[in-house]
């Protein structure tokens, strides 16, 4: 009984019906937003119209599609084809190099008529032929009047580090699945923060408790005032706030620290801290009306005689310059850093303060998943490795020799044509 379990769980069919059920969910992975909130899924996938006529959002949220990676059936699925592709590695791929290694003489004439590549010797020399198929780096193996040849014996390992790498990959996968998490803080400048806003988290995660320091945070512009790159220079503090680590961080950069990654993803404009005719530094918050897709901050300063002759101050960068308005949206010029405006009343613009947007994660199983991709790009050129095979036997003062090849056969036959010629 259990071999036949075994057997099942090792045949080619049931790995290719596995992997195409973990190739459909993970379709529907892809097509239903991941890691949303309830709402998101009334809005999109209402009751009064489900998709495909089934496809509602209590429905998503019942079978865990909000969350497919993650669920204990799309794991098992993974877990059933790393089971299946390990037992195919020892019952099926091990035993058959074992096989390859072994000398398989032909000890009659009759499989010879069987290989498609193979002919009948009426003069021939021993030696000579030896001799051929040893300069074609072959290894012989003679035992009265049979000889049995092969090479590239190292090609056959390439489907067992195919295998191998697969469950590298699959563990890697069930590993990020269970201890990582992803978190995202958007921290101004200069400020303390621990990771709070947590995305998304593995039943098994450890969040980090240590705190880190945003020490400063700039971008720089291309000549055409497009941004060219983030920056965001971070600290990492240990329980009594002494720094442990720092580096600056950009975009594909990250700062690493005890496997914990933080990534430089976004940026935003907190407020302008504004220097008035008293001089009072006083900070005035700024507001994006245009949403996240267009990054424009607006504040308003009201005059102290009149507030209705007040004025808008737009930013919508950090090179240290804003632009003024009046109540009726006519342009009044621009204010840098450290300028002071005439305009109803001075105005000295002392500071843009700012945040970063930072996206911390960590994912155990990358390590694992990198290996597994390394050792499948190895059994790739491995597999370029031609296994051939050739026999030779003498009888009746005839040679019968004949041979094969798992692919580029058309070389082989030339290989074979110029030990026979």
């Amino acid at each position: 009984m259990k071999q036949k379990v075994f057997r099942t769980l090792a045949d080619l069919r049931f790995s290719i019906f596995i992997l195409l059920l973990i190739s459909c969910c993970s379709i529907l992975g892809t097509i239903i937003e991941q890691d949303q909130s309830i709402e998101t899924y009334k809005l999109n996938y209402p009751l009064s119209s489900p998709i495909f006529g089934f496809l509602s959002w209590d429905v998503i949220l019942k079978l865990g599609l909000d969350h497919v990676y993650k669920t204990w059936w799309f794991l098992g699925l993974i877990f059933l084809f790393g089971c299946s592709l390990t037992l195919c590695s020892f019952l099926q791929q091990l035993p058959s190099l074992k096989i390859a290694r072994r000398c398989q003489f032909f000890r009659t004439t009759s499989p010879f008529y069987r290989l498609k590549i193979s002919t009948i010797l009426n003069r021939f020399s021993w030696n000579k032929i030896l001799a051929r198929i040893k300069d074609e780096d072959y290894s012989i193996f003679h035992q009265k009047n049979m000889i049995y040849c092969y090479k590239g014996l190292i090609g056959r390992i390439g489907p067992i580090i195919v295998h191998f790498s697969m469950i590298l990959i699959l563990l890697g996968t069930i590993v990020g699945s269970l201890f990582g998490f992803k978190a995202q803080e958007i921290v101004p400048k200069t400020e303390n923060f621990h990771i709070q806003n947590i995305l998304a988290t593995g039943p098994l995660t450890v969040i980090s408790q240590s705190s880190a320091r945003i020490n400063d945070f700039w971008i720089t512009y291309t000549p055409t005032k497009t941004i060219a790159q983030f920056y965001s220079d971070i600290s990492i503090l240990n329980s009594q706030g002494n720094e442990i680590s720092r580096k600056t961080i950009s975009v594909n950069y990250p700062l690493i620290q005890n496997g914990v990654y933080y990534y430089q993803t976004d940026w935003n404009l907190i407020a302008l801290r504004i220097e008035n005719l008293k001089h009072q530094i006083r900070q005035y918050p700024l507001l994006n009306i245009f949403g996240n897709s267009s990054k424009v901050w607006l504040t308003w300063i009201s005059s102290p005689k009149i507030p209705e002759n007040g004025v808008v101050l737009i930013i919508d960068n950090l090179e240290g310059y804003c632009s003024l308005y009046d109540t009726k949206g006519n342009f009044l010029g621009n204010l840098e850093l450290n300028e002071t405006n005439n305009f109803n009343q001075p105005l000295t613009f002392i500071e843009i303060i700012s945040s970063t947007g930072l996206q911390i994660k960590t994912d155990p199983g990358i390590p694992m998943i990198y290996s597994g991709f390394f050792f499948l790009m190895l059994s790739t050129l491995l597999s370029y490795i031609t296994y051939s095979q050739i026999w030779l036997i003498q009888r009746n003062q005839k040679l019968f020799i004949g041979g094969t090849t798992n692919r580029a056969i058309f070389d082989f036959e030339l290989e074979f044509f110029k030990v026979i010629k």
